[in-house]
């Protein structure tokens, strides 16, 4: 049996084993493949791993041999599942690999927005600090958690590990899901609809999905009825904010600084507004990417797989 990993650097650019696929089958493993290459690669093989490659109706028409998709990620807009369902091809992704990571970046980008730890020590190193008539110096503000409101929009296991960070921290949570567990509920959390929290809010992240009602979530409307000097984070979903108006609304001041590591299209392009905006940090997608959370991805795509071939297929996406 046939296995092609399509594009396997991220997940594993070396500090990872591909033994736990090796067993199953006859393997082998791209780092990228451009599109052109796609079905070439794929030819005869029954079992396709796919992290960003696109599995489109094409390519399905192509490699009529497929019988198993693997998504090396949680989201899985890269694969046309409509078109695989239709063909009777299941698509399995890796749920839930990365929450304790992702929540721990988060908290990261933060704390970063809180004390640029980054660019004083930058100032030190420059020299700065040797030259400076007093003991000590600070180039932003400084802000302290303790008592602000965390505003978190999106609130599966991802915003319930951030919350927990984050009251560890003293902060208040106010939490906007579609779904509500009264038990998660206390004396510093408590869920709000969408214009409570952005009206409450010191500081508002993001952990929602990517579906046609969150996408631009955060634009020039939402941003006016935030507080001035708002804080925005970002490690969900690129397309949940309208860059242009985050932008502006950071070069304005009417948001005091904005963290993400996802953007709308990814490479970053020279041209993305965010580029241009004031007090902004900008990471390269690597909220999911610690090694023990790429170790555990690959242990649940070898398991996915072992369950298809056992005939008890799990994670399937296209159900």
């Amino acid at each position: 049996m046939k296995i092609v990993v399509l594009d396997g650097y991220t997940e594993n650019p070396g500090d990872l084993s591909w033994d736990g696929l090796e067993k199953l089958g006859d393997l082998t493993v791209y780092e990228r493949t451009p599109k052109e290459l796609t079905v070439k690669r794929i030819g005869g093989a029954k079992i396709i791993y796919t992290n960003k490659t696109v599995i489109d109706e094409g390519v399905l028409d192509a490699c009529p041999g497929i019988k198993f998709i693997g998504v090396l990620a949680t989201g899985y807009n890269v694969v046309d599942v409509a078109a695989a369902r239709k063909r009777g091809i299941p698509v399995a992704n890796v749920p839930a690999y990365s929450t304790n990571a992702v929540g721990q970046f988060t908290i990261a980008l933060l704390l970063e927005l809180c004390h640029h730890v980054g660019a004083h020590s930058d100032s030190v190193m420059r020299g700065d600090w040797a030259k400076s008539p007093d003991y000590c110096y600070w180039n932003y503000p400084l802000i302290e958690l303790a008592g602000k409101t965390l505003g978190i929009i999106g609130y599966g296991k991802i915003g319930q590990a951030t919350a927990k960070i984050a009251q560890a921290l003293g902060m208040r949570v106010l939490a906007y899901s579609h779904s509500r567990d009264p038990e998660l509920e206390s004396d510093t959390l408590r869920y709000a609809d969408l214009d409570e929290l952005l009206a409450r809010s010191d500081v508002i992240t993001l952990h929602c999905p990517l579906f046609s009602e969150t996408e631009g979530i955060i634009n020039k409307d939402t941003i006016a009825k935030m507080k001035d000097g708002v804080l925005i984070i970002n490690d969900s979903r690129g397309p949940l904010i309208v860059e242009e108006d985050l932008r502006d609304a950071l070069n304005s001041g009417k948001v005091a600084g904005a963290a993400v590591d996802v953007v709308s299209t990814e490479p970053i392009k020279p041209d993305n507004p965010l580029l241009s905006a004031k007090n902004i940090i900008i990471t390269p997608h690597i909220a999911w990417a610690p090694k023990e959370s790429r170790q555990r991805l690959m242990e649940i795509a070898v398991n996915n797989l072992k369950a298809f071939l056992a005939g008890k297929p799990v994670n399937i996406v296209d159900k």
